[in-house]
């Protein structure tokens, strides 16, 4: 019995040592590779051209694509994920105050100039008044979608807000009475253009390269290199500094990325200065 119960005991640490060294293998493993959730075009693209830098220093990065912008920031703050790309900082920060994430920025990687699209007029100038013009659903970018007729003179908002922090109750002049429909996602637009609804439709670029269209060409007005909604590289809150994440943002801000984001997309996505 005595002799048993040796064995056993003998068998059972050995299960354990190889449990353990099981686990530090994939420990190191997971160190080397990188889930991140980010929109098809151009996000993932430019995720798997900087994966391909990191390969030589043992690194998998694997692309988890998501439409919907709801989706990321839950997918990382739930541990889904390890990172993802496709926000700017003020869509962060209401995301974080919206649903108590915990995430924090790695680092600017690339713009997507937002811009808008219209069947039926030429320029911001020719639209008429009361013109309806269709925006998405996201507060965070309500000071975004107003910069465009502001800068045309068409609108104005209230003296010391940020066009970045504005919001459509901060409106003060409104020339043409312009009517601002928010009632849809951001990834619902392009039907709302096709269907040739309203007089303008208001797009970020990733969702009109989509579906077809070039910003630089197909748009009545586009941002500029100079817009302050840069995308950045986010994770979990305290893993910034994580080496894995300082060797992917690295590759992601490259000369050879951003050559690669001039390249692939003409202008209709630009490298974060």
């Amino acid at each position: 019995m005595k002799k048993l119960l040796k064995v056993t005991t003998i068998l059972t640490a050995i299960v354990l040592l190889l449990a353990a060294c099981g686990q530090n293998k994939s420990g190191e493993k997971d160190d080397k590779k990188i889930v991140v959730a980010a929109t098809p075009t151009p996000h993932g693209q430019v995720v798997k051209k900087a994966a391909e830098q990191l390969k030589d220093k043992g690194y998998k990065v694997e692309v988890r694509e998501v439409n919907d912008y709801k989706i990321p920031n839950k997918l990382l703050d739930e541990g889904d994920v390890d990172a993802n790309m496709f926000q700017h900082v003020p869509y962060l920060n209401a995301e974080k105050k919206s649903h108590g994430y915990k995430i924090e920025e790695v680092g600017k990687v690339l713009t997507t100039p937002m811009g808008v699209y219209s069947k039926k007029h030429k320029s911001l100038k020719d639209l008429p008044k009361g013109a309806k013009i269709f925006i998405s659903n996201n507060p965070a970018e309500e000071g975004r979608f107003l910069s465009f007729f502001v800068k045309e003179g068409l609108i104005k908002i209230k003296d010391g807000v940020k066009i970045e922090d504005a919001k459509l109750d901060d409106i003060v002049e409104n020339k043409k009475d312009l009517k601002f429909d928010n009632q849809q996602g951001a990834e619902f637009l392009p039907k709302t253009y096709n269907n040739n609804e309203g007089d303008a439709v208001i797009m970020n670029s990733n969702y009109a390269i989509d579906n077809g269209l070039k910003p630089l060409e197909d748009s009545i007005a586009v941002e500029d290199e100079s817009s302050p909604f840069a995308n950045v590289l986010a994770v979990q809150e305290g893993h910034k500094d994580d080496q894995k994440f300082k060797d992917l943002l690295a590759a992601l801000q490259s000369d050879e990325t951003r050559q690669y984001i001039e390249d692939e997309f003409d202008g209709a996505v630009l490298p974060a200065k």
